[in-house]
């Protein structure tokens, strides 16, 4: 399987600038400006321009000149009266040195799990992961082989309103700027989905023609399908239908059977899921309303 990959760099970046506003002539050079100003170098920089909303999008990578100090504080209250609120804009600052906090939350299925906790112990990911949840116990070990802790937070239609306050307890005691559903087989709440927005992401199978219920991809052999898929998107209340971030297919052979296809499906989510955590911790993707931009 092919590792998720990020644009190469020549140095390593101490801030990410993310924004988005209305388009207009002038805004690269007044971010440019700003930035040598302020006597940091531009690392990397990527910008789109979504001409059907007449809308703006960058992503700016930057350290300080000559590896100086920088007082992130100043420069964001600088940004703010200079360039963002002339410019009506939408921004953050990212520091780039410190690990995004990611809760994984899991059933039984441990292929989307087992890849993401590889990827961050071998540093494919940079991420930490303080905590795993689940609804069963089956994966305890997988979490206890990587010494993370392991919460199973059983749900029963009674008990639904706890196990969700309990998770998002978890959410602010661990400090997690990520929750990933990596095929954690509960429908999450209205409520907890508007709580996680823009901060929770969901992987599933994405084949046509659809294929609900038990074993999707046994369905998919049964009806000789050419191609299977996975979609990684942002968790909305709209089940399955929030702004998407990464998508993978693969080719399905005549020889295969449905346990191959089902294998072979699992490496598609693996692979969709790993690139849009990849991409969301690292700042790269920006909502477009019901769409992304991903500078990737």
């Amino acid at each position: 399987m092919n590792a998720p990959t990020a644009s190469p760099r020549t140095r390593s970046p101490e801030f990410v600038l993310t924004l988005s506003c209305p388009d207009r002539p002038g805004i690269v050079y007044a971010v440019s400006k700003f930035l040598v100003e302020h006597d940091c170098s531009i690392v990397e920089s990527h910008q789109f321009e979504d001409r059907d909303v007449d809308t703006f999008f960058m992503r700016v990578e930057f350290t300080p000149v000559d590896d100086g100090e920088l007082d992130a504080t100043a420069l964001e209250a600088a940004f703010e009266e200079q360039v963002a609120r002339p410019l009506s804009m939408s921004w953050r600052l990212h520091g780039a040195a410190t690990k995004p906090r990611v809760l994984i939350m899991v059933s039984k299925f441990g292929h989307c799990l087992n890849d993401l906790l590889f990827r961050a112990n071998s540093d494919g990911l940079n991420i930490a992961i303080p905590a795993i949840v689940s609804n069963h116990p089956d994966l305890a070990g997988m979490a206890d082989q990587y010494r993370i802790p392991f919460h199973h937070v059983p749900v029963t239609p009674e008990t639904k309103h706890e196990a969700e306050r309990h998770l998002l307890d978890l959410v602010d005691e661990l400090d997690i700027d990520l929750v990933v559903l990596a095929r954690y087989m509960q429908i999450l709440s209205s409520d907890l989905c508007k709580a996680l927005e823009g901060r929770a992401i969901n992987i599933h199978h994405s084949m046509l023609p659809s294929f609900k219920g038990a074993k999707p991809y046994v369905q998919a052999y049964e009806r000789g399908v050419k191609f299977i898929g996975a979609t990684a998107h942002y968790v909305t209340p709209d089940l399955d239908e929030g702004p998407i971030i990464e998508q993978a297919v693969a080719r399905v052979d005549h020889s295969m059977n449905a346990a191959d296809v089902t294998k072979l499906g699992r490496d598609t989510e693996c692979l969709a899921l790993a690139r849009a955590v990849l991409w969301h911790t690292e700042n790269r993707v920006l909502l477009d309303g019901h769409r992304t931009v991903v500078f990737s």
